[in-house]
């Protein structure tokens, strides 16, 4: 277990009855522990080739911009709609009682360049798999994932596809 996973802090039913949340707020507010974290989320990407590093709105631009620094790489965020001035790239996907859609900026990425996609969770997948096909609309090349944790319980790795690498720090 990484010596930042005690940052971590577990809130019982928030937002609501019977979610286990995990709030990674005193994990950013400690210097050692965020450095830990973004040490740990760069370690399986530094001999990637890694050019941009696209962060999932909103906790994944905090992860996403540090680790991009880590790499020197580029940072792009992907956002929700109506963020970004136009022209923008977009994809809708469904969430448990809905939809959303993810944006970036028409140029933010060049076909073939190398991509690192990043989020705070991983939970039931869609969100992650939006981004996925976010990058492929570009021609970017998608060189796997990294997230700070994973909701096994919620099987999201299983909407990951492509056969790219999917890292998570810390499992629950």
């Amino acid at each position: 277990m990484h010596a930042f996973a005690g940052l971590i802090r577990a809130v019982p039913d928030f937002p609501r009855s019977g979610v286990l949340f995990r709030d990674i707020t005193p994990l950013l507010a400690d210097p050692r522990g965020f450095a830990g974290c973004i040490a740990a989320l760069a370690a399986p990407w530094r001999e990637a080739g890694v050019q941009a590093v696209c962060g999932i709105e909103a906790r994944g631009f905090i992860f996403g911009a540090a680790l991009a620094q880590a790499l020197g790489a580029g940072f792009v965020p992907l956002r929700k709609p109506g963020k970004l001035p136009p022209p923008v790239l977009a994809v809708d996907y469904q969430l448990e009682y809905g939809s959303d859609r993810l944006e970036a900026r028409s140029d933010a990425l060049k076909p073939g360049e190398r991509v690192l996609l990043v989020d705070d969770v991983l939970a039931t997948g869609g969100t992650l798999a939006a981004a996925q096909a976010l990058i492929s609309r570009f021609g970017a090349e998608l060189a796997g994932a990294s997230v700070v944790i994973e909701l096994e319980a919620l099987c999201g790795r299983g909407r990951w596809s492509g056969g790219q690498p999917l890292h998570a720090l810390l499992r629950y």
